[in-house]
């Protein structure tokens, strides 16, 4: 006869607490497959329970395999085989990295307008009410669209139809989205150096991927091989800075026509040009649709707004429906109605300008802060007039790789150029520091001072 010291806990009600006695001897083996259970009324009488407590116990069980019923004989240990097993993996901390005084790697919102969000978010609901509940579009819901619209056309002239946007989590997942539209038989061209992500996720998603070669005016046309697809930033390539000039992008839309594939055109963060105007989009520049311009959220509001948008040609705008219409748009509606009012009102607009005038503000404390090293006398800061990086030419005696151990042993996190090359790089791109300066510490930059590079 089982017996089980059976207790009211809190929460727990007396069923639960003799159904997870029982499991656990079953689990344990310490009841065996075959072995036939107490019935109903003996055990509740051993136990003190009622019928009912017992009855319910033994119902749970048999809704998850434990036990079997026989009519008119009772109740038996399911066999081993049957019997669902839970398996509980140990628990696995994210890998932290070390520690440091003044991190040039990192990136991140400096600022994000907490009052006017809440505000429109308040606005939303009272607005949309139930709306919200809604399933939406599969390419997002249409005021978030024209909102972007409207924003491309009055910041990077573009004129876009609301119907060529798509709305996606951030642009890690409209790539993959991209992979399953354009198939995995292409070959995609990635910039050399570029940011270690695409590759990653592009070689995930099955595609094969190559190295896009560059010069100082981007990525060369004549030696993308049997790619069909080709991913670039030309507004401001990470990490060189580069800026790619009206007749390269004219040429990449010229091989783009003749090998009859794409371009992915990120504009990640055009909208940080502290001097000049942006050049035109090279989806502006393109007549035979052949470019698929992508930007997000990400880099002017915050990475937790997984808000990306991508605008499709119509042919693949066609095909995208015909082929991947099906999808459900991954972004919360609430988030898409806050947005699009955020746009729609002018607040973006009025945010960018802000934040312009802060990172630029910040760069110029970052260079000024660097100027005043031991060893500026062997540095030149190089392009300083977009984005939310730049480059520093050091010279020194260390290797890249020794150079970047000697600051981390200094308390600073760095990265050199060399490091974004997958493929190798030559003694030529040595000595180039990447410094990202929209996520850093403004008080810890003295510890600069302290810094030898070799």
């Amino acid at each position: 006869m089982l017996t089980y010291e059976i207790k009211k806990s809190p929460g727990v009600p007396l069923y639960e607490s003799l159904y997870r006695r029982i499991r656990q001897d079953i689990q344990s083996g310490k009841l065996l497959p075959g072995e036939k259970l107490p019935s109903k009324r003996a055990l509740a009488e051993n136990l003190e329970v009622s019928r009912i407590t017992v009855e319910t116990a033994y119902n749970q069980l048999l809704a998850e395999g434990y036990i079997t019923s026989r009519e008119k004989v009772g109740y038996f240990v399911e066999a081993a085989e049957y019997r669902p097993q839970v398996r509980l993996l140990p628990e696995q901390e994210p890998k932290k990295q070390e520690e440091m005084l003044l991190d040039l790697t990192a990136n991140g919102p400096a600022k994000f307008p907490f009052s006017v969000w809440t505000k429109l978010q308040r606005q939303v609901i009272q607005n949309y009410g139930k709306t919200l509940l809604q399933p939406l579009h599969t390419q997002g819901c249409p005021e978030l669209r024209r909102a972007i619209a409207g924003h491309l056309a009055d910041f990077r002239g573009m004129t876009v139809s609301p119907e060529n946007i798509v709305i996606g989590a951030g642009t890690d997942f409209l790539y993959n989205l991209l992979i399953q539209l354009l198939g995995r038989d292409l070959v995609y061209a990635i910039e050399e150096p570029g940011y270690d992500k695409i590759p990653k996720i592009y070689a995930a998603g099955g595609v094969r991927c190559v190295a896009a070669p560059m010069d100082e005016r981007g990525v060369l046309p004549d030696r993308l091989g049997q790619a069909r697809v080709l991913h670039i930033s030309p507004s401001h390539h990470f990490p060189t800075g580069i800026v790619t000039p009206v007749k390269r992008r004219q040429e990449l839309l010229s091989w783009a026509e003749k090998q009859d594939g794409y371009i992915i055109e990120d504009d990640y963060d055009s909208e940080f040009r502290f001097h000049t105007h942006p050049l035109p989009a090279l989806q502006a520049l393109d007549r035979h649709g052949r470019v698929i311009y992508m930007n997000s959220f990400t880099k002017t509001l915050a990475p937790s707004i997984r808000v990306g948008y991508m605008v499709l040609p119509d042919a693949l705008l066609q095909e995208f429906r015909n082929k991947l219409g099906f999808y459900s748009c991954t972004v919360a509606s609430f988030e898409q109605y806050t947005l699009a009012q955020f746009l729609s009102e002018g607040h973006f607009e009025k945010h960018i300008n802000r934040m312009r005038k802060f990172y630029r503000s910040r760069r110029d404390l970052v260079a000024a802060a660097l100027e005043k090293c031991p060893w500026a006398n062997r540095m030149e800061i190089l392009e300083k007039d977009a984005g939310l990086h730049f480059l520093v030419k050091v010279t020194t005696t260390l290797s890249d790789e020794a150079l970047m151990a000697r600051w981390q042993s200094q308390g600073v996190r760095v990265r050199t150029l060399s490091s974004y090359y997958r493929g190798g790089t030559d003694v030529a791109k040595q000595g180039y520091l990447v410094i990202n300066y929209s996520g850093l510490d403004e008080t810890k930059l003295s510890c600069l001072q302290n810094t030898d590079i070799g």
